[in-house]
């Protein structure tokens, strides 16, 4: 018997009513598929059923790898790795349509990375369909001037359209978490604002939101050297906190801080 890892975040989803869900979310049928962290593959399953053209698993546990080589054969293709560490631009020459039950200790920093690492223009995957706690949900899909809004929402929201499909409770999961999950649908954005390099994003949510009850002026002052004229410019109060700035602020403060720099 497979026992979930604490230490890896395994929570092992085996409500059939749930995967059916998930599986009916995106028209799968000749499609390439790429499900994360697979655990004992009942998404596997269900997955198969929908007859897509390929499906390429990433499990980082080896005691699951070895069940699922056994239990799928040839029907899969299983990649034992870190999903942090694998160049997934490089795992197929079609586009992906994603599926994961994300390990819960780095879901946040599994979407980061892949955000950050997309090519202006290429992208690997046609959506992804992810499940996340559902506290870590509400922060992706969260809007300005919102308790939840902060650097998750404003990194998803640059390259990516989010919906929110449905939650889920503890019981639909073998052991039960202690908290509710949720499962997000994404789509690459046609159209958004080019970063020289997306890491700029990160680094200006992340000096406004280090202090988020405080106003702004500091960490601003700090990036642009006590310039205030780009603020005047973009019309920005300094004296508001940085929830009260929206999504195509941030960007374009991006964009200014990169001018500054060059």
């Amino acid at each position: 018997m497979i026992r979930a890892k604490k230490s890896l975040g395994q929570n092992f989803l085996v409500d059939k009513n749930i995967i059916n869900k998930i599986v009916n979310i995106v028209d799968i049928k000749d499609k390439n598929i790429l499900e994360i962290g697979p655990g004992t593959g009942n998404l596997t399953v269900e997955i198969l059923k929908k007859k897509p053209k390929k499906i390429i698993l990433i499990e980082k546990d080896n005691n699951l790898v070895d069940l699922l080589q056994n239990k799928f054969d040839r029907d899969v293709k299983i990649i034992n790795e870190d999903v942090l560490k694998v160049n997934e631009s490089l795992l197929d020459d079609q586009n992906l349509i994603v599926f994961g039950n994300l390990p819960y200790n780095i879901s946040t920093e599994i979407l980061s990375k892949w955000i950050l690492n997309l090519s202006q223009k290429k992208i690997w995957f046609d959506c992804l369909v992810l499940m996340f706690q559902k506290e870590v949900a509400d922060r992706i899909i969260s809007n300005f001037n919102t308790r939840d809004y902060g650097r998750l929402s404003i990194l998803a929201n640059w390259r990516l359209k989010i919906k929110k499909i449905f939650d889920i409770k503890p019981s639909s999961f073998q052991p039960k978490p202690k908290i509710d999950s949720s499962v997000l649908f994404f789509e690459p954005k046609k159209n958004f604002l080019k970063f020289k390099n997306p890491k700029n994003l990160e680094k200006i949510t992340r000096m406004f939101f280090m202090h988020r009850r405080k106003i702004i002026k500091k960490p601003y002052y700090h990036l642009f050297n006590n310039n205030e004229n780009i603020a005047s410019q973009m019309g920005i109060n300094l004296n508001l906190r940085p929830q009260n700035l929206d999504f195509d602020t941030y960007y374009e403060l991006t964009k200014q801080y990169e001018y500054s720099r060059s």
